[in-house]
């Protein structure tokens, strides 16, 4: 329990409660512990002071006759005097309990108590209500059979009281000094030890918004220095993400500031005076043209934004791959049928064992129908010559992954360039294809986000056309639906090229 409630919590308030809790809790414990101590400190010389009177008044028991006799002289009986301060009484009994001197109203040692020879006891009593201190002895006596005989010696607690009040204040009121001035030494050091943090928050708060450059750890005690390697780590990484969006949108703006001139060219030249018709219908399908790479680059930036916030704004599910990529091959006809491609899908049928995925459906697709887009544009193909682009999907059982390929007939890509393709708006010179140069970096993004890695490899290497063939390897969720179904390309899904 903290000594001072706040609604937000202090680490200067909280590291003060909890230094300053246990000093004022043990503060009444001291208080009471050095009471007792002052009381045992103010017995002892008032205890010896009995303890002799008790040994000297012993000395006084005798045998005349027969009988025990106690007779005290003169100066022994000014050592029992009472003082300014306090009363002292003595009683003497023999050894039958006759009494024979001293006060008769002294009360007996505890019953159960054994008489012993010149040993002092000491108790505390009350007489006449007044608390007494007593201390006590048994005088064994020469006689054949007699038991011992009982000398005490009582004082009021006057004097002890005065004593120990003055040992307690000569110890606590120094103490109502201390305290004050420790609680004052503890803040002063408190805040010259959590200053470093202040001065940390003043360099940051100094900062322009553009400088992302790391703290310097070194300025910092060694407790706040992991603190200052997150935040160093943040800034590295909010520096790479605000660096990628910058280059990003310089490059969208650079892919649309083209097709967007094309297409207020081509409107210019339509709107000039005695444009024939040849030459109007030639700007109409040139802007025709623009304008579907204008929207297909827009799709694409669309696509690449929702693919790198995928793993947050989507959420996985199982997904029948086979069945997935069966629909983009037959998507993909229509565009295959144009360019005289011979496209196919080989591997098991929707349903089979190890073609379950866990991935989300829509990004999938979109990944499937990027590597069947970039196949089918970048492949060389001629009515009399056609080109080939393979869909393929080989599960593994064993190894509990599933292996996607896509290959093509084309020119392949050379290895200097397999790490350059992926990066977003490059282009391979010397192609004719069009395209935005995002689909790659599409497809890597939804690859990592499901656990999986493209790799690019040549179909027939050495050859003078070795082909592509872009290989990830998931993972399989282990949903099993029926068991393995005859593999081979389904020649029903492949456009022949006389059709």
């Amino acid at each position: 329990m903290t000594l001072f409630r706040r609604e937000q919590r202090s680490l200067f308030g909280e590291i003060l409660d909890w230094m300053l809790t246990p000093l004022l809790l043990l503060w009444p414990v001291s208080l009471a512990l050095t009471w007792l101590v002052a009381q045992g400190l103010a017995n002892k010389p008032f205890d010896r002071a009995l303890e002799y009177n008790a040994h000297a008044l012993a000395q006084f028991v005798t045998v005349r006759g027969g009988q025990v006799d106690f007779s005290l002289p003169q100066p022994a009986s000014e050592l029992l005097r009472a003082d300014e301060s306090d009363f002292v009484y003595f009683q003497v009994l023999a050894p039958s309990g006759k009494y024979l001197a001293g006060e008769r109203d002294l009360p007996p040692p505890p019953p159960e108590e054994k008489a012993s020879s010149s040993e002092v006891r000491l108790r505390d009593a009350e007489l006449r209500g007044i608390g007494i201190r007593v201390a006590y002895i048994w005088v064994r006596v020469p006689l054949p059979g007699a038991p011992a005989a009982l000398v005490q010696v009582a004082e009021t607690r006057t004097k002890r009281s005065v004593l120990a009040t003055e040992i307690i204040k000569g110890v606590m009121l120094p103490q109502f000094v201390i305290l004050p001035l420790a609680v004052l030494l503890v803040w002063l050091a408190l805040a010259r030890g959590i200053k470093p943090l202040h001065l940390l928050e003043e360099r940051i708060r100094a900062r322009k918004p553009e400088d992302l450059s790391p703290l310097d750890v070194r300025a910092v005690p060694l407790e706040v220095a992991p603190l200052v390697d997150s935040v160093n780590d943040l800034l590295r990484r909010l520096h790479e993400s605000m660096a990628t969006q910058k280059r990003f949108l310089a490059d969208a703006a650079h892919q649309l500031k083209t097709p967007l001139a094309g297409l207020r060219m081509q409107a210019d030249l339509a709107q000039r005076e005695g444009t024939s018709t040849e030459e109007l219908k030639r700007s109409l399908q040139q802007i025709e043209r623009s304008s579907i790479r204008a929207t297909h680059t827009v799709n694409q930036l669309l696509a690449l934004a929702r693919a790198e916030g995928g793993a947050t704004a989507l959420q996985h599910q199982s997904v029948d791959l086979a069945q997935l990529v069966i629909d983009v091959v037959q998507d993909a006809v229509p565009h295959a049928l144009h360019k005289h491609i011979d496209l196919g899908y080989e591997g098991p049928g929707p349903g089979t064992r190890g073609v379950v995925v866990d991935g989300n459906p829509v990004l999938l697709h979109e990944l499937a129908r990027n590597l069947l887009d970039n196949a089918i544009n970048y492949t060389p193909s001629s009515q009399q010559r056609p080109g080939m682009v393979t869909a393929r999907l080989l599960p593994d059982t064993f190894g509990r992954v599933l292996l996607l390929q896509i290959e093509d007939s084309g020119p392949g890509v050379p290895q200097s360039e397999r790490d350059l393709i992926f990066q977003p708006f490059y282009r391979a010179l010397g192609t004719d294809a069009d395209g935005s140069g995002l689909g790659l970096p599409i497809v890597r993004e939804i690859a990592r986000q499901h656990g999986a890695e493209v790799r690019v490899d040549d179909v027939r290497p050495g050859a003078a056309m070795p082909g592509a063939r872009f290989s990830l390897r998931f993972p399989a969720s282990g949903r099993q639906e029926r068991p393995l179904a005859g593999e081979g390309r389904d020649e029903a899904l492949a456009p022949r090229p006389d059709q």
